[in-house]
């Protein structure tokens, strides 16, 4: 008679009363730590009882680590679900890696990349063509600080320190950073610019401006913070005119040039003033204003603009002013910006003078 088949042997699962005493300590020492965690978890969303609080309590976990008396604001993580966010982040990351793709540098992460101020400096070099005095290289925080404080005092003069906010960025806000003192700074940059590229528009996300209080509670708000509004007002324009078209046929734009040229020619040399180079000579504004005088028979008392501009604030003070006669005489709106005449821009220069040319091209 065959023997019975042995069972396959099964591990021994000791009984509760079999554990050892240092088991039982660890055990106990496990679930202490977990029910640690718990608890300051739970202080964590407790301690945030500002009568704003949003209904979901979706709260980022840097506002818990907020030190006393210490401010913090920080993008709502629901707004990071609005597409058109995304796509700005997108889009700007892009423009930066097109820009400056021949110095190999590649840009995948705001924050993590541009906080240092080393990408903000490559960056205005290459839009202005002009090079930054700083050290290429900076390892230190003092370095960066400083580094950011040349690249955001230069860009703040080129952008008009009249037209944008400093509070809107800052050393102390670009080094912490913080994402929407970056998404502000690159957003006029390349609207200044007229960077290629298209911005989404009407984008408006919510911001969590946190506090945290003496007694250990954090008091929050939660803003409204406008990105870009209407798509002409954040940069390129939606729908081409003549003048895109122009640009795409050189000997249609020489043409168009010359015959602009002998147009402000005839007029100016009344005076005996010559321009040889629409987009140089006029982006002063000086000129504008000269002309538009000549061509309705009025004159612009010196005291009401700069006659020798010295810095961009006062060329696109004598632009706006030139935009403003403009309309004082029935002229339709300028499709350009007093900031595209400074820069030089040639296209816009064209719009303004083909709309000076078009009302008094019959005029003697």
């Amino acid at each position: 008679m065959a023997s019975p088949r042995p069972r396959s042997p099964r591990p021994i699962t000791p009984r509760k009363d079999d554990e050892s005493f240092w088991e039982k300590i660890g055990t106990l020492g496990r679930k202490k730590r977990i029910r640690e965690v718990q608890e300051v978890q739970e202080e964590g969303k407790n301690a945030i009882d500002s009568p704003g609080s949003p209904s979901n309590g979706d709260f980022p976990p840097e506002i818990y680590s907020l030190e006393e008396n210490e401010e913090m604001s920080i993008i709502q993580p629901l707004s990071f679900k609005d597409p058109k966010l995304r796509s700005l982040i997108s889009v700007l990351i892009d423009w930066i890696n097109d820009e400056l793709a021949n110095q190999r540098i590649i840009v995948k992460d705001l924050e993590a990349d541009l906080y240092d101020g080393q990408v903000l400096q490559k960056l205005l070099e290459k839009l202005t063509g002009q090079k930054l005095d700083v050290p290429e290289v900076t390892q230190s925080e003092e370095g960066q600080r400083q580094k950011l404080r040349v690249v955001l005092g230069t860009a703040n003069v080129i952008l008009g320190k009249s037209r944008w906010s400093e509070d809107k960025w800052s050393v102390d806000k670009i080094h912490s950073k913080n994402l929407v003192a970056m998404l502000h700074l690159l957003i006029a940059l390349a609207r200044h610019f007229r960077a290629p590229i298209r911005l989404p528009e009407n984008l408006t996300i919510n911001i969590i401006v946190a506090k945290k209080r003496g007694d250990g509670t954090i008091k929050h708000n939660t803003v409204p913070e406008e990105l870009t509004s209407y798509y002409d007002d954040v940069g390129m324009r939606c729908q081409r005119d003549a003048f895109d078209d122009l640009f795409d046929a050189p000997d249609k734009l020489h043409v168009v040039k010359s015959s602009l040229l002998t147009f402000v020619n005839k007029h100016l040399n009344k005076l005996n003033f010559e321009v040889n180079e629409l987009d140089s000579q006029f982006h002063d504004g000086v000129y504008l204003i000269v002309l538009l005088g000549l061509l309705e028979g009025f004159y612009v008392p010196l005291y009401v603009y700069q006659v020798t501009p010295h810095d961009f604030e006062q060329k696109v003070h004598n632009v706006s002013f030139f935009f403003q006669l403009m309309l004082d005489v029935g002229l339709p709106k300028s499709k350009a910006r007093p900031e595209d005449i400074v820069n030089k821009d040639l296209k816009s220069t064209l719009r303004v003078l083909y709309n000076l040319f078009m009302k008094y091209r019959n005029l003697n």
